[in-house]
């Protein structure tokens, strides 16, 4: 989710610099809401899990793509699908990411420590390669979307700013210690709206726990559909995340994003769009030098699980109130 999140901000600029462009995203059905609202863009939607599972199902995706008589192909992924379907576009000029899969290496393997290119200008440089040079450094965002009154009872507190939080990730090695969070969301709930975010039935489980204790925490994991979740997320003063999808949501919004790191770094270019670098609280490294580990989070000594740990809860809280003050 936080890949294709990570590719609104493009398609948006793309469109607004090119407007003769027609632009067709490949996709899941599930991620379609992203791209509503951009001009000349409509979503194609693949149906992975059904009629276009395998290399068959690939090749009947290629035909149908086909019969929209594209002229070239922007390959955001760079997965062993997108190359499949290279394949079926013979003829066709496509241009493929490029990961930076060596000076990645170099980096969680402790040979250099320092920013690579951002996602963001990854893909960038795919349309470039197209011709298609896009500025992204003034960016325009959506309006904030009008709330139903179902989504405006999430907001407890109609003076008060709201602040996103989302605590979890793939990886625990990822994640702010809940316990810690938890502390995080007791203070800024004295003087704040929190909005709980995540997902799965133990993340649902959870953030029920903690929404109960407070009279300015709500929870939305469970309740509303991706629709609505945009829409709450859209009218944020800012979000609190991991280095995790939520965090590339509310950037591709337009919304001011804290990230809390742990394993992983933002110099491997994944931090969410157009937010300042001090904006990232990053785990300790005189505590945990080899930091980052890996790109994903998945790789780790065993000892660095709780690697975000080390940044204080008084770090986090003033950082956010900081930044929604500001």
């Amino acid at each position: 989710m936080g890949d294709v999140a990570m590719t609104v901000p493009l398609i948006r600029a793309l469109s607004e610099q090119f407007p003769e462009l027609k632009i067709t995203i490949v996709t899941r059905a599930f991620f379609a809401p992203f791209f509503l609202g951009i001009n000349n863009v409509e979503v194609y939607t693949a149906d992975l899990k059904g009629k276009h599972k395998g290399v068959l199902g690939l090749y009947k995706l290629s035909k149908e793509l086909r019969a929209l008589k594209f002229d070239t192909v922007a390959d955001l992924h760079n997965v062993l699908r997108s190359k499949i379907l290279k394949f079926f576009f013979i003829g066709k000029k496509v241009v493929q990411l490029d990961k930076g899969r060596a000076e990645k290496k170099a980096l969680t393997s402790g040979i250099v420590f320092q920013q690579l290119k951002t996602t963001h200008q990854r893909y960038a440089d795919v349309f470039a390669t197209l011709d298609y040079k896009v500025d992204l450094k003034q960016p325009k965002f959506p309006a904030k979307i009008q709330l139903t009154s179902k989504l405006n009872a999430f907001v407890s507190n109609l003076k008060l700013k709201t602040i996103g939080i989302a605590p979890f990730a793939a990886h625990q090695s990822k994640m702010y210690p809940l316990d810690k969070m938890k502390e995080v969301i007791a203070e800024l709930s004295e003087n704040y709206n929190v909005i709980l975010f995540g997902g799965g039935t133990t993340e649902v489980e959870l953030l029920s726990k903690i929404e109960e204790k407070f009279d300015t925490v709500n929870s939305v994991a469970g309740k509303l559909s991706l629709d609505e979740e945009l829409a709450l997320i859209s009218n944020l003063d800012v979000m609190l995340s991991m280095d995790s999808g939520n965090g590339h949501l509310a950037a591709m919004l337009g919304i001011k994003v804290i990230t809390i790191w742990g394993v992983t770094h933002p110099f491997a270019g994944f931090a969410p769009f157009n937010q300042p670098e001090e904006f990232a609280l990053i785990a300790d490294r005189t505590q945990y030098p080899l930091i980052p580990t890996s790109i994903y989070g998945n790789k780790y000594p065993e000892d660095y699980e709780n690697a975000a740990g080390s940044i204080s809860v008084g770090n986090v809280v003033s950082k956010v109130k900081k930044v929604i003050e500001a």
